[in-house]
């Protein structure tokens, strides 16, 4: 194949910034040769390429090999399967789907394994997140005991909201910070420790907006092993805090933006605690200041590796059944706020499909709500923590 042939359906603020990544020249292999939204307006911008208002129609035209689905959320799991069923490569943006179910539904369309089908998990490429998983995998901060995941600084305004009638709304959405802001942090989550074995979470809804779902989520997350994680999530803290520390027998690493900061234990805690005859004494450390190199290619290498896999069989950054974990555990700890309970994992899908048409029933957003009127697409890189 000289080039992929692309198309991307979904016209809002990251499906713009896709369509500039391709003008601008930024991926290499491949053309963006169409662009579809359901909004007329959102197409006239790019005059030079292709419109289509119905992406079964562009799914179905023969003039595009692969396609960027960038919808709001709940369409991703239809389009998807469309085009997985007519033979296209597929990269979706985050989430997969809004819950387990659908996730593995959209899955199960994949039966073709020379199809490609990718997810946007672009905050991976980021070295110092990599490194921080080969430090975890290599044992060398030894047993985990406790993970603090605190991720306030993803603030939005009421105008943010108030940009898209399906915006913060359960029938439009399907959720809040969980299914928006959080997936990309909850997958790092999961890639780095797994999944944990049981939740309890607090998530009160419209805390801080003119909103019916979720802007805040506070969870207690439990391990098979007791390994304990504090995950703490909002869009309505200014100033906000990105602090993720790990604490483990051999001590304590926290993640900065350019470098990682490990206070290591000359013992390990363990085994001071049983052997030290101090009652009041911890053991002695040393600071190691592990610097962070190189930059992340985010959303652009997500989509060059993606096209490498299509040509040359090069593997994703991220494989689409990788996008089931951080929904569940984005489902667990809603479930778990919504019923006042704590939820094991695995996840019953069923249950929480239960509790989220529950709460669709009471949405003010109708599949029928007009379109918002086209905008230009603003910048996005104040959105990238």
């Amino acid at each position: 194949m000289e080039l992929v042939r692309f198309g991307i359906i979904g016209l809002g603020n990251i499906g713009n910034s896709h369509v500039n990544r391709f003008l601008e020249g930024k991926i290499p292999g491949a053309k963006l040769v169409a662009v579809c939204d359901n909004n007329p307006a959102a197409l006239e911008r790019y005059a030079d390429i292709r419109g289509w208002t119905d992406s079964a129609a562009l799914i179905r035209s023969g003039e595009v090999d692969a396609v960027l689905i960038a919808t709001p959320h709940n369409l991703h799991v239809p389009i998807g399967i469309d085009a997985l069923e007519n033979g296209l490569h597929v990269l979706c943006e985050k989430p997969l789907a809004v819950h387990k179910a659908d996730c593995q539904r959209l899955l199960a369309a994949h039966t073709n394994p020379e199809l490609v089908f990718g997810i946007m998990f672009d905050t991976r490429t980021e070295p110092r997140y990599q490194k921080v998983r080969e430090m975890i995998l290599g044992g060398e901060l030894g047993r985990i005991r406790r993970i603090n995941w605190i991720l306030t600084n993803w603030f939005r305004s009421n105008a943010y909201y108030a940009s898209s009638s399906w915006r913060a709304t359960w029938a439009g959405e399907g959720g809040g910070i969980l299914v928006n802001q959080l997936p990309h942090d909850l997958d790092l989550f999961q890639w780095i420790f797994g999944l944990p074995r049981r939740v309890r979470a607090f998530c009160p809804l419209g805390k801080y907006h003119p909103i019916e779902v979720e802007d805040e989520v506070n969870a207690l997350l439990e391990f098979e092993d007791g390994t304990t994680a504090v995950l703490v999530g909002s869009t309505g803290e200014a100033p906000g805090t990105d602090r993720r520390e790990i604490v483990g027998d051999l001590g304590r690493l926290v993640i900065h933006t350019d470098h990682l900061h490990w206070t290591r234990n000359l013992v390990p805690t363990d085994e001071h605690c049983r052997t030290t005859k101090e009652g009041f004494v911890s053991p002695e450390t040393e600071e190691i200041v592990i610097p962070i190199e190189g930059q992340a290619g985010r959303h652009t290498e997500v989509i060059c590796r993606f096209v490498e896999a299509i040509r040359e069989g090069k593997p994703l950054v991220a494989r689409a059944e990788e996008g089931l974990a951080s929904a569940e555990l984005a489902n667990a700890i809603l479930l778990s706020s919504e019923e006042d309970r704590t939820v094991d994992l695995p996840l019953d899908a069923e249950a929480f499909s239960a509790c989220l048409e529950r709460l669709c029933a009471t949405s003010r957003f109708s599949p029928g709500d007009a379109s918002p009127v086209a905008t230009p697409a603003p910048n996005m890189n104040a959105s990238f923590n």
